[in-house]
């Protein structure tokens, strides 16, 4: 039972939200415009605001189905164990040929059911640095470095691997930002220059 509930996590994280949007209701794939990350950011760039809320919210709640299923199964497990396989689906999905997006609204959705304090503290810190640094991918990455800190601070160091882990997985997954950040080429959210990757076509009603 406890492989099959790590295997529902992982097909439950791979539904590739944004990918579906983007095919159903504008007829592209959201991984072939913009920053080319089918994520909820991505989606408010190129497809606006009503599709990034859909993206949003069901990506927040792959997690936090990921992370319930000990609840809903009546298993000893730690929900954030089930949680961050959720994420793992999201980022490399096997149902999108493993082209996923970086995991931060689904890693959000298991931390909301698994440690709702921690949640808090991850994401006010998210949302700081996005404004102070005017940066989406500086807060992305600053999620790990919070999560790591919390268990190295924690007593006792089950989660110390797995965050760790984590962590390089973010800035693995952000490799093409922190390249063009370097370069000078990495957009600001203030960046005027994004409103040119909006796609004119059929929309969400």
């Amino acid at each position: 039972m406890t492989i099959f509930l790590f295997i529902l996590a992982y097909v439950i994280g791979s539904i590739p939200t944004a990918l579906i949007v983007g095919k159903v209701f504008f007829n592209i794939d959201i991984r072939e415009h913009g920053s080319n990350n089918p994520g909820a950011t991505n989606t408010l760039r190129v497809l606006g605001k009503k599709a990034a809320i859909i993206v949003l919210f069901v990506d927040v709640g792959k997690g936090a189905l990921a992370a319930s299923l000990p609840l809903l199964f009546h298993m000893e497990m730690n929900p954030l164990h089930l949680g961050l396989m959720a994420v793992i689906g999201h980022c490399f999905p096997v149902f999108a040929g493993f082209r996923g997006g970086k995991a931060i609204a689904t890693t959000a959705g298991a931390l909301l059911v698994a440690n709702i304090g921690l949640f808090l503290i991850t994401y006010i810190t998210f949302i700081l640095v996005i404004l102070i640094t005017k940066y989406v991918f500086f807060g992305s990455i600053s999620v790990g470095i919070v999560l790591l800190l919390y268990s190295i601070m924690e007593s006792g160091a089950e989660n110390d691997i797995l965050f760790i882990i984590f962590l390089l997985l973010l800035i693995f997954l952000h490799r093409t930002n922190i390249r063009h950040f370097i370069n000078h080429q990495e957009p600001k959210i203030n960046d005027k220059n994004l409103a040119n990757d909006r796609i004119k076509t059929k929309k969400i009603q």
